[in-house]
């Protein structure tokens, strides 16, 4: 089935027609541009092995897209009117999986169900690879790419449009504003990379703030790096709790009925660190290298 042109004139009128409005609450802000569409399907590289997770189904017309490409698409919509919308955009899309509900059990936890669901197509033949694409509603974007991380069931590649804000602090560098515990988070298991800027003008309704296209690209290798995911996920969002603390003070606070100053002071001269340098000047691999050493301190074994 040919994907709907998702312009502007398409979404006004259909919500007039079947009586709804954009829910900006739920991050729903439409992708109008269609060569912006096409850029987003044509990055994530799709082809007959893939199993996709697109998150916000919206109309349908970026799901067709994916479908006429993919093994099979599992998509996931929160709102039951889009839902109901979409599944006529979606009629003909045999290998289109639709689930009507929140892709996050909690802020911390994907969906059992939905994760379930990509197992299920992920068996259905040998050789199938995982890939996550999908023009993320804003209000979940970071929860969504955070958390898929850190389930066992890791994509091959996540192409997605989100803020660029978000994308600006996945992609920072140490020692800049953008810096912190989902840059870190992100690059210590992928490499990811921006691919376009978008204005608020291709969106529809406008949000007010510019978004991207980023494409992110999980490594094995980098993972397997990585003793205890959850201990270090937890261990790099506390001592970035209080960002502007010196990295001294985040360790004390983050593990003050474990460690003691002596200990903590200990821990920083074996990694050779200042007690006055600051978590935001730290690099991923010394990142890595410091919770690790904390970890066998804390939680040996």
């Amino acid at each position: 089935m040919t994907s709907p042109r998702q312009t502007a004139s398409f979404l006004i009128g259909k919500f007039r027609e079947v009586g709804i409005r954009p829910d900006t609450r739920r991050g729903q802000n439409f992708l109008i541009d269609l060569n912006l569409v096409q850029l987003l399907a044509d990055s994530a590289e799709l082809g007959p092995d893939d199993v996709v997770l697109e998150v916000g189904t919206g109309t349908g017309s970026l799901t067709a897209l994916l479908a006429a490409r993919a093994a099979a698409v599992v998509t996931v919509e929160v709102d039951p009117q889009l839902s109901q919308l979409a599944s006529e955009t979606l009629i003909d899309c045999t290998n289109v999986t639709m689930l009507r509900q929140d892709v996050l059990r909690n802020k911390s936890h994907f969906s059992p169900d939905v994760l379930a669901a990509v197992r299920e197509k992920l068996a259905e033949q040998p050789g199938r690879r995982f890939k996550l694409a999908a023009n993320l509603p804003y209000n979940i974007a970071t929860p969504v790419l955070s958390n898929l991380l850190s389930t066992d069931l890791q994509p091959v590649s996540m192409t997605v449009t989100i803020q660029k804000e978000v994308a600006d602090r996945i992609t920072a560098a140490p020692s800049t504003r953008d810096y912190g515990a989902l840059s870190i988070w992100m690059q210590s298991q992928c490499e990811v990379r921006t691919i376009r800027v978008l204005p608020p003008t291709v969106f529809w309704p406008q949000p007010k703030v510019e978004s991207a296209i980023l494409q992110i690209l999980p490594h094995a290798e980098k993972r397997a790096r990585i003793s205890d995911l959850a201990f270090f996920h937890t261990f790099i969002r506390s001592i970035f709790f209080h960002r502007r603390k010196f990295l001294r003070s985040g360790l004390l606070s983050a593990f003050k009925s474990q460690l003691d100053k002596p200990a903590v002071d200990a821990i920083l001269r074996e990694q050779n660190l200042e007690t006055n340098a600051r978590a935001e000047e730290l690099g991923v691999e010394a990142m890595l290298a410091l919770c690790e050493a904390i970890r066998r301190r804390v939680a040996p074994g």
